[in-house]
C-alpha cells in the first residue's frame, strides 16, 4: 500500500458501555484510533425501507491492516459519523477495504 494514496484521516471507533456510581449505564462511543486512509469510492445510492425510499450516502475507504476492527465499530470522517457495513481484508494481512455507510 502506497502512503502517498492515503490523503484523508479518519477516525475509528468503538461502541463502549459504562457504569457510573449511581448504577446507571451510559453508552458512548470511543475513539480506537485515528489513521490516514484512501477513498476509493463514494456513491449516493437508494435503499427500501419501510416507509419507502430513501437515499443512502455510502463510501469506500483502504487502511492499512488492522486485526481488531469488526462491523460493530464505526469510522467518522469529515465530522460524519459511518457504520461499517463490511470489511475485506486485501493481500496476506496488508490492508482493509471498509465499506461504510452514513448513519441515520
Amino acid at each position: 500500500m502506497r502512503a502517498g494514496r492515503l490523503d484523508r484521516t479518519v477516525t475509528l471507533q468503538r461502541h463502549t458501555e459504562s457504569v457510573n456510581a449511581a448504577g446507571s449505564v451510559s453508552a458512548t462511543w470511543t475513539t480506537l484510533a485515528t489513521v490516514r486512509a484512501e477513498l476509493v469510492s463514494n456513491t449516493l445510492t437508494e435503499t427500501g425501507y419501510a416507509f419507502g425510499e430513501a437515499d443512502n450516502d455510502a463510501l469506500a475507504f483502504r487502511i492499512r491492516y488492522r486485526p481488531d476492527l469488526t462491523t460493530k465499530d464505526r469510522l467518522t470522517y469529515e465530522g460524519r459519523a459511518y457504520d461499517l457495513v463490511g470489511i475485506v481484508e486485501l493481500g496476506r494481512r496488508r490492508a482493509l477495504e471498509l465499506h461504510c455507510e452514513a448513519v441515520t
